[in-house]
């Protein structure tokens, strides 16, 4: 069990920085206008914006999903 929170914390390490470096990169404008918005798009093709703000989106919800799974296992280890 201790050797899955170690890989674990190790892999959420890992999305946070790819999280902050797109974040941080790419600039306010491209990564955090977030998926609601109606775009033009040409032709059909997404555009850089799109994909930017669809990669924050899906690493903002990885590193979510992996904190509560990182406390889960974490707390199942101070139980023992």
């Amino acid at each position: 069990m201790n050797t899955l929170y170690n890989v674990l914390i190790g892999f959420a390490i890992l999305v946070a920085v790819l999280f902050s470096l797109l974040v941080l990169i790419t600039g306010k404008g491209d990564a955090m206008s977030g998926g609601g918005s109606v775009r033009t798009t040409f032709k059909g093709k997404a555009s850089f914006d799109d994909y930017m703000s669809r990669a924050t989106l899906i690493t903002g919800i990885s590193f979510l999903a992996l904190m509560l799974l990182i406390d889960a296992v974490g707390n199942r280890l101070i139980n023992k």
